[in-house]
């Protein structure tokens, strides 16, 4: 109910005395006091009786009123059968605190109001009740239909309920994006995998200007179950569904890292339990088709693991070509209306990423969540603790700074060990060039790798010349080209416990400098002579020249 209900007609014998401009407040129970100081009795919403007993000088009305204010009253009630007509000093105080002040007939007990309000508010509560038995009702049916986005329209526009599912990078998967800007869905997001990565009981809360949130989180389930009880979702079309046991590399049972969040907002541990119960449905239909759209994923992460194979296997490329066309659910997608179908001399990125202290299978589901709507053809494999992405290319080379940007907020869910490194290809034209931008690719991650920080990107444009060079060289003329320099020279460190091929490395770092390549190495001037000379005898190379030391160089950046 609200403070104007308390004036209505069939109300009890009440006058209204100062701020008019706030009688549309929520009334949520009532307090009767002749405290002078009644501030730690008050939870907020609660109509205060008094018979002013409280006041014994002018300057009491104004203590009295501000503590009301303060407490989150939201209006006075004022008996005069004790002392007599409502002051002039009290009427001033609740119009500057903006307080309604009601005057209670002397025919009228406490009691009476008491009563009404209660009756009030008993009504209001059934009538909240079966709203919403009506909304779990209509909630099943707007999941079953028009998916996430339908629900949430559902409660802003039945509840004035303002809902977003996010990505843990903060992409909007549902909800009014426009309402919710870029700034606040970072920040958000950020809180969610911090409180995740404590471990603490949700609903995580977070404060920004706009106002209170509320974050509960919304995991994809174990592969092979079902999520936690929820409204059934739709089923995944045919050409997508495949036994649980099939499904390469499934994200872990527990990450964090890929789970969406659903944002609600306002904080939901202070509402009443039947909303509170909403909320937390809402969050199994969330999951319920995180659950739906990870089934439909299965048949492109199967596409994806065996295109990684042929590059890895330095397949034909028209059978690396054949893979990226011809599944036939990709094919559907590329009929859509407006959509070109893709020719076969498309551009492409390929994407190096590695997870550090993470489960196998984390980096995987974390870039499949950032990078899902950047497009549609993208195929995400896994290898274990990392992944390779096949992109493609936009109408300019994927920055670096783009994609480190992009994955920064994760950096609240990585522990203090734990570190994704992700190297990104120039792009590479039709499915020929792939074999070797994947090859550029993981030079790239290994150059984001040697950097400090738990999200590390690196892209082409950081790359010297001569990787570029030997990432287009064939995979048997590179092993040719090493072995012949240095398959000797492991052997030999392998007979004898030797350090020939460290001591190679340290040499041609210090540009051949025996004083700093002994002191790097902490060795004697004639230690480093013997070991040189050793490495030439076994090479027949001659490392005063310039051409022998970048023969060396380039087969130590083959390993």
């Amino acid at each position: 109910m609200r403070v104007r209900d308390l004036l209505a007609p069939g109300a009890p014998g009440l006058r209204l005395l100062a701020a008019e401009e706030e009688l549309d407040r929520q009334v949520s129970g009532v307090m009767t006091t002749d405290l002078q100081d009644p501030g730690r009795y008050l939870h907020g919403g609660e109509l205060v009786l008094t018979g002013m007993l409280w006041r014994t000088v002018p300057a009491d009305s104004e203590r009295f009123v501000r503590t009301l204010a303060a407490g989150g009253a939201v209006a006075l009630a004022a008996g005069q059968a004790e002392v007599g007509p409502v002051p002039e000093d009290l009427v001033e105080a609740c119009r500057r605190h903006r307080m309604p002040l009601l005057v209670v007939a002397d025919d009228v007990a406490f009691g009476t109001v008491t009563e009404f309000v209660g009756r009030q508010l008993s009504a209001d509560r059934a009538a909240d009740l079966a709203a919403l038995v009506d909304r779990h009702r209509l909630l099943v049916s707007a999941a079953g239909g028009g998916g996430l986005d339908a629900v949430l329209d559902l409660l802003g526009g039945d509840l004035d309920l303002d809902c977003w599912v996010l990505t843990p990078t903060g992409t909007v998967i549902a909800g009014p994006a426009d309402r919710l800007p870029a700034q606040d869905r970072d920040q958000l997001v950020r809180t969610h995998l911090a409180a995740q990565r404590q471990r603490r009981r949700p609903p995580h809360r977070a404060r920004l200007a706009a106002g209170s949130y509320s974050l509960l989180p919304a995991p994809a389930p174990v592969p092979g179950s079902e999520p936690t009880p929820a409204p059934t979702p739709a089923p995944a079309p045919a050409t997508a569904s495949v036994p649980a046991s099939a499904e390469p590399d499934a994200p872990p049972a527990d990450c964090p890292l890929a789970d969406w969040v659903l944002v609600v907002a306002g904080d939901v541990t202070e509402w009443a339990t039947k909303r509170q119960q909403l909320a937390e449905n809402l969050a199994r239909l969330v999951a319920a088709e995180r659950h739906r759209r990870d089934e439909g994923r299965r048949l492109r992460r199967r596409l994806a693991d065996e295109v990684l194979a042929l590059l890895r296997r330095d397949a034909d490329p028209a059978e690396i070509s054949r893979s990226l066309y011809a599944s036939s659910a990709m094919a559907a997608r590329y009929e859509a209306p407006g959509r070109k179908s893709p020719a076969r001399d498309d551009s492409w990125l390929v994407l190096s990423a590695e997870g550090t202290g993470l489960p196998e299978g984390t980096v995987r589901a974390v870039l499949e969540e950032a990078l899902g709507g950047t497009d549609d053809r993208a195929l995400i494999a896994g290898t274990g603790t990392g992944a390779v992405v096949v992109l493609p290319a936009l109408d300019g080379p994927v920055p670096a700074d783009t994609l480190r940007e992009l994955l920064a907020p994760l950096e609240a869910g990585l522990g203090p060990d734990d570190r994704i490194t992700l190297g990104v290809s120039a792009p590479a034209s039709g499915a020929g060039g792939l074999r070797g931008a994947l090859e550029e690719a993981r030079h790239a991650r290994r150059i984001a790798a040697s950097r400090t920080g738990r999200v590390c990107v690196a892209g082409p444009e950081e790359l010297a010349s001569h990787v570029l060079l030997l990432a287009a060289v064939p995979d048997e003329v590179r092993r040719a080209f090493r072995g012949r320099l240095l398959d000797k020279v492991i052997a030999y460190d392998t007979e004898h416990q030797a350090d020939l091929v460290r001591t190679l490395e340290a040499f041609l770092r210090s540009d051949g400098s025996w004083t700093r390549c002994a002191a790097q190495l902490h060795v004697h001037v004639n230690t480093l002579r013997y070991r040189i000379g050793r490495i030439e005898e076994l090479t027949g190379r001659d490392l005063s020249r310039l051409e022998d030391r970048v023969d060396f160089y380039l087969a130590l950046e083959l390993a």
